[in-house]
């Protein structure tokens, strides 16, 4: 009897393993197909992907009118159609760079995600613009001036303020350190898989780095919030500052790009409408832009390590030029 017990158990086992396998059994329910369909055909699984609302691609695309006397006078660059999901173009756009102060679009987006626009900030020692080099680009804020978040993000992204940038951080993350941990889980669930921050203004370090690919990534995300299209688009903004001294003091900021200076003559059939800039002797010069075509369709270009900032926006004004007609 125990011996017919056990091969009446073995039978059952091999003939559930069969109905498993075949996907027959339970009347006319397939059982792997049902497992698979609760488990399996979730958004992770379907069409659906987290990349189902990006542009992308595996490598170089070729644009029509991009040669390589764009190409040579550059490390890397893209444009991306936002609304088609589409890659124009691209060169170069996952190879490692130094993103210099386009660092400062993720500084942004961390900021506006963890705090509120209109918290007050108070100036640390750090952020001083005194203890910033005569060529590191600041805004003018002093040790215990005190300054609105919203002031201190016009400033970071219009005028690309290094003491601005390093008083966000402080005040978000509680430390540059801190901060730069924050930068770091941001970038991992935006995908940019060949990033790493240090700092929130990006001066120079060994190991702070990007690519164009994951800047993409970046700005996508950060022009979702209509507060931060706001910012770029600004030809200007005056915060009011209260010093140590309670004195209330003005300062105004404006863009750095060349198409909002009137140094570049702008592009032709687009529309700028704001961007970030970025130049450091190792990173170059650099550009992410945010431009619309006479249609309102949005599109994102990228140049990244130009050898000048005439051949930048020269770059970058022949890779929106040659936007497909559609």
């Amino acid at each position: 009897m125990k011996c017919i017990g056990k091969y009446s158990k073995l039978i059952a086992v091999l003939s559930l393993t069969a109905m498993v396998t075949t996907g027959c059994g339970f009347g006319s329910k397939n059982v792997v197909a049902d497992y698979e369909i609760e488990n399996y055909n979730t958004n992770l699984y379907t069409g659906d992907l987290f990349a189902s609302d990006l542009c992308v691609a595996s490598g170089d695309v070729n644009l029509k009118g991009i040669t390589s006397a764009e190409t040579d006078t550059l490390h890397s660059a893209a444009l991306f159609d936002v609304d088609g999901k589409k890659v124009d173009f691209s060169y170069q756009m996952f190879d490692k760079i130094y993103p210099a102060s386009t660092t400062k679009l993720m500084t942004a987006l961390v900021a506006l995600e963890n705090a509120d626009l209109s918290d007050v900030v108070t100036v640390s020692q750090n952020a001083d613009m005194n203890s910033f080099a005569a060529d590191e680009a600041t805004c003018g804020i002093q040790a215990g001036d005190k300054i609105t978040l919203s002031d201190l993000l016009y400033g970071l992204l219009l005028h690309s303020g290094n003491d601005n940038a390093t008083a966000i951080a402080e005040y978000v993350g509680g430390s540059m350190d801190g901060f730069a941990k924050m930068m770091n889980k941001e970038a991992k669930k935006l995908m940019a898989t060949g990033t790493h921050f240090v700092n929130s203004n990006g001066l120079h370090n060994d190991d702070h780095y990007t690519t164009a690919y994951d800047l993409y990534l970046i700005f996508n995300e950060c022009i979702k919030n209509d507060d931060f299209v706001k910012i770029i688009k600004s030809k200007s903004h005056t915060a009011k500052v209260t010093g140590s001294s309670g004195a209330v003091r003005s300062i105004t900021w404006e863009p750095t790009n060349f198409y909002a200076t009137g140094e570049a003559e702008k592009p032709d059939n687009v529309t700028v409408i704001g961007g970030k800039t970025g130049t450091t002797k190792l990173a170059g010069n650099c550009l992410v832009l945010l431009t619309e075509d006479e249609n309102n369709h949005p599109y994102i270009s990228i140049v990244m390590n130009a050898d000048t900032k005439p051949l930048l926006y020269k770059d970058m004004t022949a890779i929106v030029e040659a936007i497909p007609e559609k």
